[in-house]
């Protein structure tokens, strides 16, 4: 199975629509920026166009990021944010020349970062989230800043996706295959769903 590449990571995304609506209100985000890459999973509030809309909000805000803290970045989405119906969303930033990953989560979107190295003291890394909604009620935020080494992947779902799903994860599967096993496994049929896995490659790859 081909896995889509760009520089520093391979990644695959797998996607649901709520039957009966023309828009998803999850999006996916991933963008080479300086030193590392931006991933970033975003969840519209509720579903449909005004869902979509938010998070495509959220989006065109990280499109134009580059050296600018991932804190920053959720604070300026939180002021453009105000008129729409707000987004939940996990973002994490990997800087390469320091093998280094910061992230944070501000409502439900899940995140789990699995270690490739097999005699790694702790396999998996979970990201704490914080209550609250991007555009409405903004939490006191708090990065996470933990190493990262070629192979670890990083896994995001929203809450379309059941949170068992992290039981299964290994940093060894295609993530393409991933995202769409997770997808048909663990999805609740009652919201939009997206899982999106991207695996870092180091700047060697």
């Amino acid at each position: 199975m081909e896995v889509i590449r760009a520089p520093l990571v391979e990644y695959g995304v797998a996607k649901f629509v709520l039957p009966g609506q023309r828009e998803s209100g999850d999006h996916h985000f991933i963008r080479c920026k300086q030193n590392g890459v931006l991933v970033a999973a975003i969840d519209g509030l509720g579903h449909g166009e005004e869902a979509a809309r938010a998070a495509m909000t959220a989006e065109s805000i990280l499109q134009k990021a580059d050296a600018e803290p991932i804190i920053s970045l959720v604070e300026r989405c939180h002021e453009k944010l105000r008129a729409t119906r707000g987004v939940v969303l996990s973002l994490a930033s990997i800087d390469s020349v320091h093998g280094m990953i910061t992230w944070l989560g501000v409502g439900n979107v899940q995140g789990v970062l699995v270690r490739g190295g097999a005699k790694k003291e702790k396999a998996q890394e979970v990201l704490l989230l914080r209550p609250g909604v991007v555009g409405s009620q903004l939490p006191s935020l708090q990065a996470t800043v933990f190493p990262i080494e070629r192979g670890d992947t990083l896994f995001f779902a929203t809450d379309g996706i059941r949170s068992d799903f992290a039981e299964t994860l290994s940093a060894l599967e295609n993530p393409q295959r991933a995202a769409e096993r997770i997808l048909q496994g663990y999805r609740t049929g009652t919201d939009d769903a997206l899982v999106l896995v991207a695996r870092f490659r180091g700047n060697d790859s």
